[in-house]
């Protein structure tokens, strides 16, 4: 399945709860299926509100995004790369292991915070779609 070429340079403004502003890449806020659909709705205008998730927890989870979307257009890279320096499975393998690594150390904050990520989560608030 080929994926859709998104315009990096579409940014999206998402609101915490306390109405602190963060300003993300269209790419990096369709990581979320919720905030997917308003996009596709054409309800992003005045930006998204987030009323149930805090500034603190959409910082950790927009760091988490933009991770994993930079890991997954590097290995994109890396498969698509027929003279790289290093095998592109060599390569691969590299770049899944520091997203291992990195995922390890994401949940690795208070309980707290990790209780509030995984609440985002469930509720699908903005969090991957995965």
């Amino acid at each position: 399945m080929a994926v859709a070429a998104v315009d990096e340079t579409n940014m999206i403004v998402l609101r915490s709860c306390e109405g602190e502003v963060f300003e993300v890449s269209e790419e990096v806020a369709m990581e979320s299926q919720t905030i997917r659909h308003m996009i596709e709705d054409n309800c992003t205008a005045n930006g998204i509100p987030l009323p149930n998730v805090s500034a603190k927890v959409l910082s950790k989870v927009i760091e988490y995004c933009r991770k994993h979307v930079e890991v997954r257009r590097r290995l994109s890279m890396a498969d698509g790369t027929a003279n790289a320096a290093e095998p592109a499975d060599r390569a691969t393998k590299a770049i899944e292991a520091e997203l291992k690594n990195f995922d390890s150390e994401f949940v690795q904050v208070d309980q707290s915070t990790l209780f509030d990520i995984i609440l985002v989560r469930i509720y699908r608030a903005c969090f991957p779609s995965s």
